[in-house]
């Protein structure tokens, strides 16, 4: 006798939290996440189906493998994830859990997922996040991202929470730890404009990346001087 999981037809799709690295593409034309254990190697969009990760020919997800989009039911678990170190620099992400899908003790794993808001802590100084910069590593095509402070962005790649709520698309909400929240609902800005947050968050990363251009333009000019 095959024994059979029970069935559940919800009126809208659950809720669940998860944490990820937020990736931009090497064109720079989009954004995305990538996860921080298992699907690690195959970044996905703001809403995505999942892939089997073994390379297997099944739909996802398969009650004999691991592979599935997972999230945990509860926001405090996946914000104590975010303690670890190696995970210091992930983003908490709210997400839709869509199609079908596994329900286990603490989580999910399922088929379909549109990532709803992304939560960003903050920069490795300490300041409230304004941007998401370069990180140093990422996968092929694509370049991770962490949080950044108008001071350390610098002569860096990166983005500023709106552009890339933006550019990922899809009704996506960026917002910093301890901040306001900024959303976009496609890849271009909104009729209405951009509202305060944003354009404060832009003014401060421009004349952040003024002031490295202006002191390495000195610099030259001071090893032509002496040159």
């Amino acid at each position: 006798m095959r024994l059979r999981l029970p069935e559940e037809r919800p009126t809208e799709p659950p809720t669940g939290y998860k944490i990820a690295h937020p990736v931009l593409s090497q064109d720079g034309t989009r954004a995305g996440f990538t996860g921080v254990s298992l699907g690690g190697a195959l970044p996905y969009g703001v809403l995505d189906e999942a892939r089997c990760v073994y390379g297997r020919r099944h739909r996802a997800p398969h009650r004999r493998c691991d592979c599935g989009f997972h999230c945990v039911h509860e926001r405090a678990v996946a914000e104590a994830m975010l303690c670890t170190a190696e995970h210091r620099a992930a983003v908490l992400l709210e997400v839709s859990v869509l199609g079908a899908y596994i329900r286990f003790e603490r989580g999910f794993r399922h088929a379909r997922q549109r990532v709803r808001g992304a939560t960003v802590g903050p920069c490795g100084c300490g300041a409230v996040a304004a941007a998401l910069a370069d990180a140093g590593w990422g996968r092929p095509g694509w370049r991770a991202l962490t949080a950044a402070c108008a001071e350390c962005v610098r002569g860096r790649t990166s983005l500023s929470l709106a552009s890339f709520a933006r550019l990922a698309g899809e009704g996506l909400r960026v917002r910093a730890s301890g901040g306001s929240a900024v959303a976009a609902s496609g890849p271009v800005i909104a009729a209405d404009g951009p509202g305060v947050p944003e354009l404060v968050a832009e003014a401060a990363l421009l004349q952040a990346r003024l002031d490295w251009f202006q002191s390495q333009l000195a610099r030259l000019r001071d090893r032509g001087a002496q040159g």
